[in-house]
């Protein structure tokens, strides 16, 4: 029976001892083929035309064009290229934003050498992996319920932006020229809208949310 040809890899990092210790990592697996390197997305993407791989690793916080960036360009202009990010971060914003980009894997750069071969082989086959830490991000995420976009009325967005601004109920009822109980009342409604029993708690989730600009 023919030999199956090696799954080709495409790294990119804009560290190069991680592309160092990456490459000589996929010289010992014998169904993997190095087919280059690249220190930023920009340089990704043209690889990526160059050499046709059939899975990038790709780091995420690089200078120039972000990982994610890139994984987003590279799934819409070779879509039989799969993505795998490995990177140290594993935030929910940086691992629903690449997922959502059409990465196929989110792994940490603390994987062993025996689970990114897995990862590998599974992306080339279009199967998902996802590192305990991007799991459980996006399994905390599920629980929390979705705020509407019109959850809050436009006074109640006022007082909020207020309240991340960092004023008081006297100083949001001088600015917005209200009776201090209307204020305590708008917050009231804010915390219980939101889920949240605290100033503090409606900021934090305000700016996680992106409710208003910080």
């Amino acid at each position: 029976m023919a030999e199956q040809n090696p799954i080709r890899v495409l790294i990119v990092d804009d560290h190069a001892v991680v592309r160092s210790g990456l490459s000589k990592f996929l010289l010992v697996c014998r169904d993997l083929e190095l087919v280059g390197e690249a220190a930023d997305g920009d340089q990704a993407t043209q690889l990526v035309a160059l050499r046709q791989p059939d899975v990038v690793l790709m780091d995420l916080v690089m200078p120039g064009t972000d990982g994610v960036t890139a994984t987003r360009e590279i799934r819409r202009k070779y879509p039989r290229t799969q993505v795998i990010v490995l990177t140290s971060f594993s935030d929910e914003e940086m691992v629903q934003g690449a997922l959502q980009a059409g990465a196929v894997a989110y792994l940490q750069k603390n994987v062993t050498a025996a689970e990114l071969a897995a990862a590998i082989r599974a992306a080339h086959a279009g199967r998902m992996t996802l590192s305990s830490e991007a799991a459980q991000v996006l399994a905390q995420s599920a629980t929390q319920p979705p705020i509407a976009a019109n959850a809050l009325t436009d006074r109640e967005n006022d007082v909020l932006a207020l309240l991340v601004a960092g004023l008081n109920n006297q100083e949001i009822a001088a600015r917005l020229t209200l009776s201090l109980g209307t204020v305590k009342f708008h917050v009231s409604n804010i915390y219980q809208k939101l889920g949240v029993n605290s100033r503090v708690e409606a900021v934090k989730l305000a700016l996680e949310r992106k409710l208003v600009q910080a």
